[in-house]
């Protein structure tokens, strides 16, 4: 069916009848004027075609206006409805882009990549296949930015976190900020989501601490999942021979799990990617959240063809102007 967005535009239909009728006629001296001793040589076919052509021109020019107030109007084809899923989860990924992200203690495929690329190489699909959730991207570092608002366009949550880059956000970490942004956009809807937190590390930035953002979250009803990053053995090879360092030892776990078990979440370790594979595996079988029952029905715009007809009548009108002073000049 067609409606109009702005059905109230049709009101100024009678605007230009109004100024032909309200506004003061022209004076009689302003007017053009060929003072002439007879009328016997004036043709008075010529006055007809004249007469048709004002008719033609005023015809013209009022469908002009009919289709220009039609286009501010607004026409709009509505589809059928399409009803949207009755259930699913509010899921919040909140991603650290911090520099320690880049330390390359995750094997893929028979090589070495950082622990970014693995994240990646899991939450992708993740993603993707959360058919029926609204899903939502903050990347964060020194500061956590929101990268995507709650959505069920899955595949772009995906394409923005495979672009993510270590050091986008800064070179240290606000988890602590992270967890306000969520609270923050999440408003009176917080209970209604659940954030999966993944960081490498502990807080070293932001304004906010994250024991006070979990405290928060917990009176809002927001479920956080933390998720701790990192090998526990590295083999790391020197001029003369090589040594077995512990490269999460910056990871303040102990935070971590007292953050997610304060807002009735879970703290999971990911040491290599086969647990990180596990623990989304785990996501994968959280509680659905029930939601009302809404129906969505496509819009497409129509002005575009009300708005192209106007241009052409205003085309032939100036076409037309223009015909007598071009016979003149030929």
């Amino acid at each position: 069916m067609i409606q109009f967005a702005w059905p109230w535009a049709f009101a100024l239909l009678p605007l230009p009848y109004l100024i032909y009728r309200l506004a003061p006629p022209a004076l009689a001296s302003e007017e053009a004027a060929l003072w002439v001793p007879q009328l016997e040589r004036f043709d008075v076919a010529s006055h007809q075609t004249n007469r048709q052509r004002s008719r033609w021109k005023i015809a013209l020019a009022i469908l002009c206006w009919l289709l220009l107030i039609t286009a501010c109007a607004r026409p709009q084809w509505l589809g059928e409805p399409l009803n949207l899923p009755v259930s699913g989860r509010d899921l919040v990924l909140a991603v650290d882009l911090s520099g320690s992200m880049k330390v390359e203690d995750f094997s893929l495929n028979g090589h070495q990549v950082d622990r970014l690329t693995a994240l990646k190489s899991v939450a992708i699909p993740f993603i993707e296949r959360r058919i029926g959730d609204r899903l939502g991207l903050i990347l964060f570092g020194e500061q956590a930015y929101l990268q995507a608002p709650l959505s069920f366009d899955r595949q772009t949550i995906a394409r923005l976190l495979d672009e993510a880059a270590i050091g986008l956000a800064g070179e240290r970490t606000a988890i602590g900020d992270a967890i306000g942004l969520v609270l923050k956009r999440a408003e009176n809807d917080a209970r209604q989501q659940v954030m999966i937190l993944l960081t490498d590390g502990a807080n070293t930035a932001g304004a906010l601490d994250p024991l006070k953002a979990a405290e928060l979250a917990m009176r809002k009803g927001l479920k956080i999942y933390t998720i701790g990053i990192g090998s526990e053995q590295l083999e790391v090879q020197s001029f003369l021979f090589s040594r077995t360092i512990n490269p999460s030892t910056d990871l303040d776990e102990a935070a971590l799990t007292q953050i997610a078990e304060s807002t009735g979440g879970r703290y999971f370790r990911a040491r290599d990617r086969q647990e990180m594979e596990d623990i989304y595996a785990l996501l994968d079988r959280l509680e659905p959240t029930e939601k009302q029952k809404n129906t969505y029905r496509p819009v497409t715009a129509l002005f575009p063809w009300p708005l192209g007809g106007t241009l052409v009548g205003v085309v032939l009108l100036l076409i037309h102007a223009a015909l007598p002073s071009l016979r003149r000049s030929s």
